[in-house]
């Protein structure tokens, strides 16, 4: 089958990667070269990276409201457009342009989590799974019919994990897709509005750290961020990342630590944040300009922090 494909981060470069030697991939689009993590460089998507070594055209339009793209477009003649993550809204032009559709690998199990952020607000909701679903694309935010849905258990899987499975099970099912529809056999089933929830984008400073706030959501900001979107706070005048933390479920420790929000502790060869409700136990994070380490790691280097320290939020 002839397929364009749309896409940006690396969720999508999975797929793109998988799609590659099945079908007729003859162009990617993704968005522009854009300043990524340290420096002022210009980087490519990873989906480029991974059209480019494949010797697919790439295209990087700022719009694709622009006639001569359509008009390009519909002379490529895609059997499909196959859209994962790409960041940019297809206009109705471009929806109408191939014979099969466009479809949208959609990292949820809709009508759940519609929108810019999925897999974030699936963690943050405290769901026990997390899906992927193909989704025949429409004029609405993910609101057209799917076919397939593959789904896997949350647990304690950062976004950063959670993001590189569902990739794999969507890949695998826009392959069992496609085959279905070149097939005839596809069957789309029509999502019930009523049941969908939405998942914004995530702002930025979103899931920094606060003193204010309780166990059960610090420890589910800290597992829905990632490198995009840190968990930043400052310990003991340190400013750091923490990447893994976990609520304190024995009553006994929280009354031995009895820890007060904004105040830190090396207990036990363990390091405790106290937040409004509770603490919690950090279990890893990086301070900044160093490598990652261990609550304990980090805490063996504060002067002091056996009698306790203070910690606070991370000014954006």
């Amino acid at each position: 089958m002839r397929i364009v494909f749309m896409g940006t981060p690396d969720f999508s470069a999975t797929i793109l990667e998988n799609l590659i030697p099945t079908h007729e991939v003859v162009a990617v689009f993704t968005r522009p070269d854009a300043v990524r993590g340290r420096g002022n460089k210009l980087v490519p998507s990873p989906v480029k990276v991974v059209a480019e070594s494949a010797g697919v055209p790439v295209f990087t339009p700022r719009t694709l409201r622009d006639p001569q793209l359509v008009s390009d477009l519909t002379m490529i003649a895609p059997d499909a457009i196959c859209v994962a993550a790409y960041g940019a809204i297809l206009p109705q032009e471009i929806l109408d342009i191939p014979h099969f559709g466009c479809l949208n690998v959609h990292a949820s199990s809709l009508p759940a989590w519609r929108g810019a952020a999925p897999i974030e607000h699936a963690i943050l909701a405290g769901d026990a799974e997390a899906g992927v679903c193909i989704m025949r694309m429409e004029a609405g935010m993910d609101t057209g019919d799917y076919c397939i849905v593959r789904t896997t258990e949350i647990g304690e899987k950062n976004t950063t994990e959670l993001t590189a499975e569902l990739a794999d099970l969507g890949s695998s099912a826009l392959l069992t897709a496609l085959s279905m529809i070149e097939q005839g056999t596809v069957e789309w089933t029509k999502q019930d509005d009523f049941f969908a929830t939405y998942a914004d984008k995530i702002e930025k400073g979103q899931f920094f750290l606060r003193p204010a706030g309780t166990a059960a959501e610090t420890v589910r900001n800290i597992q829905a961020s990632s490198a995009a979107h840190p968990a930043r706070a400052i310990i003991a005048g340190r400013p750091v990342t923490v990447t893994r933390a976990a609520r304190v479920t024995s009553r006994l420790l929280r009354a031995d630590l009895a820890l007060e929000a904004g105040h830190a502790i090396l207990f036990q060869k363990k390091l405790y944040l106290g937040m409004s409700d509770q603490p919690i136990e950090v279990l890893e994070l990086k301070p900044d300009g160093k490598r990652e380490m261990t609550g304990a790691q980090f805490a063996a280097g504060v002067p002091g922090i056996k009698q306790g320290a203070v910690w606070e939020a991370f000014d954006v």
